[in-house]
């Protein structure tokens, strides 16, 4: 892949949506999302927060299309947007994996 320089506003955009992963709370609920659709409720019960919390961050998330909503009936399913957000996260978590265990993937 090559570099791309980005625009001052498309590194603005960039940074935002690396804030909102920096929050543990979002982190994590991106985190829950990673495998298949999850409810409001069930994401709420896993983090033992309450529902509106949830809900804030999720606004957010989906905002910056870090997630996607599906409603069904009157539950609300959310999921990653796309497979970019997924690689990302996955690239991230080999590196801090390899990298905690004193491995280099420079040969």
């Amino acid at each position: 892949m090559q570099n791309v320089a980005l625009k001052d506003d498309q590194t603005v955009q960039l940074a935002e949506v690396f804030g909102l992963l920096a929050d543990p709370t979002r982190l994590s609920i991106v985190l829950a999302c990673r495998e298949h659709e999850v409810s409001t409720g069930d994401i709420a019960d896993s983090l033992g927060i309450s529902a509106s919390l949830v809900s804030h961050h999720l606004r957010l998330l989906r905002a910056a299309r870090v997630l996607r909503a599906e409603r069904r009936g009157k539950q609300v399913f959310y999921s990653l947007a796309d497979a970019c957000v997924r690689d990302v996260l996955q690239i991230m978590i080999e590196h801090l994996f390899v990298h905690e265990h004193g491995e280099s993937d420079e040969s």
